[in-house]
């Protein structure tokens, strides 16, 4: 059967799996209003999933990570992201993945943060480019074991302490993943400094070496859906992974800028966003849509003070109210 990736054209336009803004509610919003060629879920621990599923045995519905992994079939194709060290772990979590009916499974090899390397995941894969490749493989056996062979993916970064792509890439490729995502800057330099764009070709020339069908995707300082256009041109890339792009703006993908929308659009969308992460996630969680709050309530007039009411609410309706009074007052004074 032919992977997802071999059917969409070219330069790929995806949304980056970002913990705790590309939650199932805002990819909901997203696919309603500016669809990507490919979304990925949060990052799901492979570990953790294994744990509360076969050790806890919590019902699905209790499952926090499961949870994560929800999805509608308007998002698709949509990856499910995992991370691990452990074969075994990685085998297991494609296996849901499977019977979830995801359409792929891409495993994290660049995430910085400590307690995901203290696991020897995410970042710390750089530094152990066997198990890594290992990896690889488990997620593809797991997916034939579970019934269905899936593509597999990786989202890593240059290097380390250094940039390392040489390297790198060939172990990746060797492993034949379908496609590889690279975040153009060293795990040390974090967000620091700008992305190395000028890097994106040898990453291209890299693939082409190894005369493989493995996609490479670039990530990094992606201001909007034309410089994701103008960086697929100049670098050869097969697509682009924007991420920090999308907050408070879910049109993305459609060229929209963040001032390309008004201030009642972004309500109206803030407020159907709300609500979808009341109906996907528990009542204690609603804080977390306030990264959220800060980036929608914005850069027009009244916004800090409609932004601090707003940063109070606990519930989508209670939010709402709030906009409403914030918009007849508005009128008001407009119509004086």
């Amino acid at each position: 059967m032919e992977s997802f990736w071999n059917q969409s054209t070219r330069p790929r336009m995806v949304l980056a799996p970002m913990a705790d803004v590309t939650d199932a509610a805002y990819r909901r919003l997203i696919a309603q209003v500016g669809k990507p060629d490919v979304m990925w879920t949060e990052f799901v621990s492979a570990d953790g999933l294994y744990h509360t599923r076969e050790i806890q045995r919590l019902p699905d519905a209790e499952n926090p990570l499961m949870r994560d992994l929800a999805y509608t079939d308007g998002e698709r194709p949509i990856v499910a992201q995992f991370f691990g060290s452990k074969p075994e772990m990685i085998a297991y979590a494609a296996g849901p993945a499977v019977t979830l009916g995801f359409d792929g499974v891409d495993i994290n090899m660049g995430c910085p943060d400590r307690s995901i390397e203290k696991q020897g995941a995410g970042a710390a894969l750089i530094k152990d480019p066997v198990r890594a490749a290992e990896l690889i493989a488990a997620a593809k056996d797991g997916a034939l074991r579970a019934g269905r062979p899936l593509p597999v993916s990786v989202k890593t970064r240059i290097g380390y302490n250094k940039e390392i792509l040489d390297e790198w890439i060939p172990v990746l490729l060797a492993a034949r993943p379908a496609a590889i995502t690279v975040h153009l800057r060293t795990r040390k330099e974090m967000s620091l400094v700008p992305a190395h764009w000028e890097l994106m070709r040898r990453v291209v020339a890299l693939r082409d070496a190894a005369g493989q069908d493995t996609l490479v995707l670039g990530n990094g300082d992606v201001r909007d859906l034309e410089d994701a256009k103008r960086k697929a041109v100049e670098t050869g890339a097969d697509g682009i992974m924007l991420g920090r792009a999308i907050f408070g703006n879910p049109w993305l993908f459609t060229g929209r800028t963040h001032d390309d929308t008004s201030p009642a659009e972004r309500l109206a969308a803030l407020i159907t966003l709300a609500r979808y992460f009341e109906e996907l996630t528990p009542p204690k969680h609603f804080q977390i849509l306030k990264k959220h709050i800060k980036a929608f309530v914005s850069d027009f007039n009244g916004a800090a003070e409609l932004r601090a009411a707003l940063m109070a609410t606990t519930r989508a309706t209670e939010l709402a109210a709030r906009v409403v009074e914030y918009e007849a007052r508005t009128h008001t004074a407009t119509r004086r």
